[in-house]
């Protein structure tokens, strides 16, 4: 850190700004200090800065007023607040306007020194280095397309990147969530510290403590030596929860207070330690459906999902889906080191033409089928093997007036299984998903109203 870099701190109370101004002068950092918000004004009009440090009360505003004049006036200065003691509310108010972080009174010193470091790392707009429109350095994530969609979605991801607060990424399977946190993670101040990504529905409930937080030696049997969890691995970065909503409701307790208190206990262990993490959370489920069905804590809920990010489905970016499918098929032959067949005018409308359930993560597989089938330089319509979704969804619907109810029921029920299986080309686990039913709940009805007969004599 330069010993140029200065910092605003704004604060009514003198022994605070005199703490803070100490501090961050020991830091080899140059303090100015305001009492208020007509102070700090003034010194934003003169000085320019690298952080704002900002009380949330001031006695002739608060700290959401400075807030939104540094982002009117100075949007690539970071703010942070500083809250009364379990004051969540407003920090989270605070989050939610685009605050970099936020400290609770009495405030720890260690904390804040954390705090500076992450805001004057922070690169510069001109140094993004993931969420661009184009292909990027090889083998960088990125986020390709130009539709308006796709850009609304970069910008979103730059924003949130130049700050500390809990994202909830929504999503359809395949969408990109994990792409997104790991965009959110290089771009933003944690860009140098460990990304480590966890899928929550993998974890065995009985190993859900010991993995999250780590154990002591003895604490049960096998345990041979201390081993840190997923907390420690991600101290000065980012810990990506994938599919939040199959957490167990007793892990969620435990999540809760270690988002809360900033600090985690090892299994067999006496004592707490801190530890310094971004979190950032993803489900393809609705927590708020999860919330009212009781699988899911709203207290911890409104924890993750300070701020929502949604990741838009393929069949929202049809536009996008020829340069899309052109860079994954570059990927998929560069091992070989041979060019990649050409998508013919037939094949990339059929491309987007078709709904994608399962969004990128289908279309690689698509593409990875139809390489093998393409006898030439060109990929044909032919070779992606799609269904037709789109013409089945625009089908007229069966006249049922004059039939007895449950045939009517039964005509219905029918036509939901054939679109079903129509979007997830007839792969009857990946339709019994969409339906919300068991895969033994789909083959009985498949039975009952004759599909899997049908189906059958066609193959």
């Amino acid at each position: 850190m330069s010993a140029k870099s200065q910092i605003l701190v704004v604060d009514d109370e003198a022994d605070i700004r005199e703490l803070l101004g100490m501090t961050l002068t020991r830091m080899g950092l140059e303090a100015h200090c305001a009492a208020s918000t007509t102070e700090a004004f003034a010194l934003l009009a003169k000085h320019s800065y690298d952080l704002c440090l900002t009380d949330m009360r001031l006695p002739d505003g608060d700290g959401l007023a400075v807030l939104d004049y540094v982002t009117k006036h100075h949007p690539a200065l970071p703010v942070a607040v500083i809250t009364a003691h379990g004051s969540t509310e407003n920090a989270v108010a605070a989050l939610k306007a685009g605050a970099f972080d936020y400290l609770a009174k009495p405030v720890s010193l260690n904390q804040l020194r954390t705090l500076v470091r992450s805001a004057l790392k922070l690169p510069r707009a001109s140094q993004s280095r993931g969420a661009e429109g184009d292909a990027g350095a090889p083998g960088a994530p990125t986020l390709v397309g130009a539709s308006a969609v796709m850009q609304a979605t970069r910008r979103m991801i730059e924003k949130l990147a130049r700050s500390q607060a809990p994202i909830h990424i929504t999503g359809e399977s395949g969408s990109g969530k994990e792409l997104a946190a790991r965009l959110i993670h290089m771009d933003g101040s944690r860009g140098d510290g460990p990304f480590v990504a966890v899928n929550c529905g993998a974890i065995p409930e009985n190993l859900m403590e010991s993995e999250f937080f780590g154990y002591k030696k003895g604490a049960f049997t096998g345990a041979a030596a201390d081993r840190e969890g997923f907390f420690q691995a991600a101290s000065g970065g980012t810990l990506f929860l994938d599919e939040v909503a199959d957490l167990p409701l007793a892990m969620q307790v435990k999540l809760l207070r270690a988002i809360q208190e900033k600090k985690v206990r090892k299994v067999g262990s006496t004592s707490e330690e801190s530890v310094d993490v971004r979190l950032i959370s993803a489900t393809h489920r609705n927590l708020s459906e999860e919330i009212k069905n009781g699988t899911f804590r709203q207290d911890l809920y409104y924890r993750l999902n300070v701020i929502e990010l949604r990741m838009p489905a393929l069949r929202e970016l049809r536009e996008d889906i020829p340069l899309l499918a052109t860079i994954i098929l570059k990927k998929q032959v560069a091992a070989d080191g041979r060019e990649p067949p050409r998508l013919s005018a037939a094949a990339i409308e059929r491309l987007q033409d078709y709904d994608f359930p399962g969004n990128v993560r289908e279309l690689e597989n698509v593409l990875e089928r139809a390489l093998a089938l393409t006898a030439g330089g060109e990929i044909k319509a032919e070779d992606l093997q799609l269904a037709p979704t789109r013409a089945l969804a625009a089908a007229p619907a069966a006249d049922v007036s004059g039939l007895p109810l449950q045939d009517r029921l039964d005509v219905v029920e029918r036509q939901a299984i054939l679109d079903a299986l129509a979007q997830t080309r007839f792969n009857r686990t990946a339709a019994a998903k969409l339906l919300g039913i068991t895969f033994r709940a789909l083959r009985y009805r498949m039975d009952r109203l004759g599909i899997k007969d049908e189906l059958d004599s066609k193959t």
